[in-house]
C-alpha cells in the first residue's frame, strides 16, 4: 500500500502506508479515497492514533486534489497550538513532506507550495469563522477534534453550513474523540445515531504496532487495567463505563424498519401535554409481552403545539381511532381532542404511580428506540439520571424533569403494568393462605 506524492519541480515521493496507519484503518482508507462518506466519526481510547490517521487523510487528500482546503477545529482557540497544529507538523515529518510546507503560527496555518491552506480556528470565537481567507479552491475537509468539548450538534451544523456552502463537490467532515463516561452524553447518543453516509469507527491501542506507542505506554496502560479496569476500560479501550445513575440500562437505540412495524400488533399511545417551556410528546409504541420488549417507533413533539395541531398531525398518520392515554391532568384538554376525532382518555396515575411505572419499565429486556423517527423519546430516555444533591448523596427519587416521552410512554403502558400488578399480588395473597 504506497501513496505516490507528486509536489511541483520535485522528484516523486513514496512512502509506505503501511509505516504510517494501523491495520485498523486500512478499510477506512479505502473509503475515504473513494468518497464513500460524508462524515467519519472515529472514537476510541488513548493511543488509538485516530487523530494521526485522520491528519494522514488530509493531507493526502490535498495533495490529490490541488483545489483542495482543509478547516481543522478545537471547541477552544488557546488549545490548537499543542494538539492539531502539532500534530501536523509531526505527522508531515512521518510523511517525508515537511519541506514542502510552511507552518505559520500567526495566522495558525498550513500553506502548500500550491496556495492551498490548512487553517486552524477555535468554535469559541464565532466571527473568526467567518474571516477564513482560502489561497485557492474550496474547503473540502474539516475536522473536530476532542468533539465531545463541544455544545453540540447544531453548534457544529451551523459551522458546516457557513463553511460547506458554495460549490457542488464532494467534502468530508472528520471528528474525533474519546467517548464520555456516561452515554448520556451528546456526542455518545450522536455516534449511536444511525445517518447515510455516516461512517463510526472505533479502535484502541490494541489495534497499533506496540513499537509505535512504545515501551513505557503500554507498561502504563497495564498498570492501570491491574489497579483500576474501569478506569483503563475507559481511557485506553474508549468504553463508555457509565457514571452509575443512569436510570434506563436497558436502551437500545437502532432503526425499526417498515417490516417490523407492519408486524406490530400490540399498539399503544400516550400523550405528555406540554407547557411554556415544556415539549408536548405523543408516543406511537409496540409492547410484545411474551419477550418483554418494548418498541418506541413513532412521536410527534414539538413546543406550543396547540392541541388543534396535534389533532391534525395524529389524524394525518391515520392513528387517531388507536386509543390514547393522555396525562389526566389535562381533563380540558382531553376533551377538545375528542371532540376534534380522537379515541382518548386519562391516565388512572395514582400515589405511587411514577415510581412504579419507572421500575417496570427499568425492568424490560430492552427499550427499543428509534431515534430518527423518535429523536426526543432517544435523547430522554438516554439522558435521564438520578441527581446528587448538594451534600454529594444521591435523591432517591426520580427526577422530574426532562422526561416527556417518559411519561407519554408510562401512560401508554398502564394497563399493561396494572395487569402485571394485579398478577403479582394475586399470587403473593396465594402464597399467603
Amino acid at each position: 500500500m504506497l501513496a505516490a506524492i507528486q509536489p511541483a519541480q520535485q522528484t516523486a515521493l513514496r512512502v509506505p502506508l503501511t509505516q504510517l496507519i494501523a491495520p485498523s484503518f486500512y478499510e477506512l482508507h479505502h473509503e475515504i479515497k473513494a468518497d464513500r462518506y460524508d462524515e467519519y466519526w472515529l472514537k476510541g481510547g488513548r493511543g488509538s492514533t485516530k487523530s494521526t490517521f485522520i491528519s494522514i487523510e488530509i493531507l493526502l487528500g490535498m495533495l490529490r486534489d490541488p483545489d483542495a482546503n482543509a478547516v481543522v477545529f478545537r471547541r477552544y482557540q488557546n488549545e490548537l497550538r499543542d494538539s492539531v497544529f502539532g500534530q501536523f507538523e509531526w505527522t508531515a515529518a512521518r510523511m517525508g513532506v515537511s519541506h514542502l510546507l510552511k507552518f505559520q503560527v500567526s495566522p495558525m496555518q498550513v500553506v502548500f507550495p500550491t496556495g492551498q491552506k490548512i487553517i486552524f480556528r477555535g468554535a469559541d470565537n464565532p466571527k473568526k469563522l467567518r474571516s477564513i481567507n482560502l489561497g485557492r479552491g474550496y474547503v473540502k475537509y474539516a475536522w473536530f477534534e476532542e468533539v465531545d468539548q463541544f455544545a453540540g450538534m447544531e453548534e457544529i451544523r451551523n459551522i458546516l453550513q457557513s463553511l460547506f456552502r458554495g460549490q457542488d463537490r464532494h467534502r468530508v467532515a472528520f471528528f474525533s474523540f474519546n467517548p464520555p463516561k456516561s452515554g448520556r452524553a451528546w456526542v455518545n447518543q450522536e455516534a449511536k445515531t444511525p445517518k447515510p453516509r455516516r461512517r463510526v469507527h472505533h479502535s484502541t491501542y490494541l489495534d497499533v504496532p506496540q513499537e509505535w506507542l512504545g515501551e513505557r505506554f503500554i507498561t502504563e496502560a497495564e498498570h492501570l487495567k491491574a489497579t483500576n479496569e474501569t478506569a483503563y476500560r475507559h481511557e485506553y479501550l474508549g468504553e463508555e463505563v457509565g457514571t452509575g445513575l443512569e436510570v434506563f440500562t436497558n436502551v437500545e437505540l437502532r432503526a425499526i424498519s417498515n417490516e417490523e412495524i407492519a408486524r406490530f400488533d400490540q399498539i399503544r399511545q400516550g400523550l405528555d401535554f406540554g407547557y411554556a417551556v415544556d415539549p408536548l410528546c405523543f408516543v406511537r409504541l409496540h409492547y410484545d409481552r411474551k419477550r418483554r420488549r418494548l418498541y418506541i417507533f413513532d412521536e410527534i413533539a414539538g413546543l406550543n403545539m396547540f392541541n388543534r395541531t396535534l389533532a391534525e398531525k395524529v389524524k394525518a398518520k391515520g392513528y387517531h381511532t388507536t386509543l390514547t392515554i393522555a396525562d389526566s391532568s389535562e381533563p380540558k384538554s382531553i376533551d377538545e381532542l375528542r371532540g376534534l376525532g380522537l379515541r382518548i382518555k386519562g391516565a388512572k396515575k395514582g400515589p405511587d404511580s411514577v415510581e412504579y411505572g419507572i421500575k417496570w419499565l427499568q425492568g424490560l429486556e430492552a427499550i427499543v428506540i428509534d431515534p430518527a423517527r423518535c429523536p426526543l423519546a432517544a435523547k430522554e430516555f438516554i439522558n435521564y439520571a438520578l441527581e446528587v444533591g448538594r451534600d454529594g448523596v444521591v435523591k432517591s427519587r426520580f427526577p422530574d424533569r426532562d422526561n416527556h416521552s417518559i411519561d407519554a410512554v408510562r401512560y401508554a403502558l398502564e394497563d399493561d403494568m396494572q395487569h402485571g400488578r394485579e398478577l403479582r399480588i394475586g399470587s403473593l395473597e396465594l402464597i399467603n393462605w
